[in-house]
């Protein structure tokens, strides 16, 4: 079938103005979706899953500190007041500028003005064995396959005799010195000292190592240098070796080979070593950036095109504080989603549009309880506080109510307790090949 004989998506009503369509439902394309909510705009809304995801919390997930539904939010519950949204849950994979088309899973769709905020996918550095050993995490099923993996890990090891077999399924080996990595550290750190030996008694967990990799000289690189100090410190506390200035050369599912040192044994490599932005199909290689991230300008607008937007971790736009480009955080996003939206809103109204200025709010990192450091535009602070203000922080950007109260409860029991009661080996059921279309997650499109 040609794309010229796609069907359209069927059940997606004509726009009375003019059809605003948003590629993915993460920070930034939330935020704008509920900026131009009740406006004149038919906003459509099109995401690979039917739900938002809150990322920074998915280590959480991962470490059984929380469930997927404390992360994930319900699109469809979101816009359920507003007659002006659209939801599908469809993977687009191309873009055709001159009709102003895009083809998705589902079908074709119109546009009036195209919003891409794919985010970004997992960086392999061009490794295969790597992306077909590894664990990833940029998504709630990745998460919850961490978790199932260090549990099943265990569950296997307290059935095997010899020490020496027992090892490399209990060691984790953590690749990447970003918030991700750092974060995921600290929280198996803490299972390894406090949970786990009460589960696997008959096991010693002196045995499992719990190893930070990074390629540069420090960790938390967003970060001042006497907060990364400070988190080095940290996660040392806890029992983590970090590995500082140490390149991952190959995986092969067993041994982590590493240059110039001396290789590590396990059945666990997460890597959270870096990002590259999603793209699709029909945007030229002029407008790419040498990273992969698509090159707009002071109003997020695709360099070359008039109406095709970017957002988020998927654009690369500079400024004089940022001349290689804002840093792929979530701030960035909602910032930028923000000021589209007002600009969006500006013609209606004949008024002219305002081009984006990042206003740095501060950056912050978890290590484990009582442990975080802050770094704020006026002032950089660590310890029992920073980790208060960085639970405050999170809680707050949490979607719902209920999400809110359930977050909060099981921080607040974990705290008190540090028991945490989700450790359930929930093994997915094999998925017949007819039936996996609609039960298998949908991947973005990959040049």
């Amino acid at each position: 079938m040609t794309v010229s004989e796609i069907q359209s998506i069927p059940n997606i009503p004509n726009p009375n103005y003019k059809r605003i369509v948003i590629v993915g439902a993460g920070f930034a394309g939330l935020k704008l979706a509920q900026k131009l909510a009740h406006s004149d705009f038919q906003v459509v809304v099109l995401d690979k899953n039917n739900y938002h995801m809150f990322q920074p919390l998915l280590y959480q997930v991962a470490t059984a500190a929380l469930s997927p539904s404390a992360v994930s939010f319900p699109l469809r519950r979101l816009f359920h007041k507003t007659d002006n949204i659209v939801f599908r849950m469809a993977v687009v994979k191309e873009v055709d500028k001159k009709n102003k088309q895009l083809y998705t899973n589902l079908g074709s769709l119109s546009y009036d003005y195209l919003v891409l905020s794919q985010g970004a996918n997992t960086n392999y550095f061009g490794n295969a064995n790597i992306q077909k050993f590894c664990a990833p995490m940029k998504s709630t099923s990745e998460a919850l396959y961490i978790r199932n993996k260090i549990i099943s890990n265990y569950e296997r090891a307290v059935n095997l005799s010899n020490e020496e077999d027992r090892k490399p399924i209990m060691n984790v080996v953590i690749v990447g010195g970003g918030a991700t990595g750092v974060e995921l550290a600290g929280s198996i750190a803490e299972l390894r000292n406090k949970v786990l030996p009460r589960d696997y008694p008959q096991l010693s967990f002196k045995n499992m190592r719990v190893i930070l990799i990074e390629a540069g000289g420090s960790l938390l690189g967003g970060l001042l240098p006497k907060s990364r100090e400070k988190a080095l410190e940290y996660l040392r506390n806890l029992g983590v070796e970090v590995m500082l200035n140490t390149m991952v050369e190959d995986y092969d599912g067993l041994t982590v080979k590493l240059k110039d040192k001396e290789s590590i044994n396990t059945l666990t490599l997460l890597w959270a070593a870096g990002i590259k932005a999603n793209s699709l199909i029909g945007v030229e290689k002029e407008q790419r950036a040498p990273n992969g991230r698509l090159l707009v300008d002071e109003f997020n607008r695709l360099v070359q095109e008039k109406d095709i937007f970017v957002l988020g971790d998927q654009c690369l736009q500079t400024e004089e504080k940022f001349p290689n480009g804002h840093p792929q955080v979530a701030q960035v996003a909602i910032q930028q989603a923000a000021n589209l939206a007002k600009n969006f809103k500006a013609e209606l109204n004949n008024k002219d549009w305002k081009p984006f200025r990042y206003k740095d709010l501060g950056s912050m990192a978890t290590v484990g309880k009582s442990m975080a450091v802050v770094d704020l535009p006026f002032v950089s602070f660590h310890g029992f506080f920073a980790w208060f203000v960085w639970l405050f922080v999170h809680l707050m950007a949490i979607l719902g109510v209920k999400n809110k109260l359930m977050v909060f409860l099981t921080w607040s029991w974990k705290y008190l307790s540090f028991d945490p009661s989700l450790r359930l080996l929930i093994r997915p059921r094999y998925v017949k090949e007819f039936k996996r279309q609609w039960m298998l997650e949908e991947k973005d499109y990959e040049d």
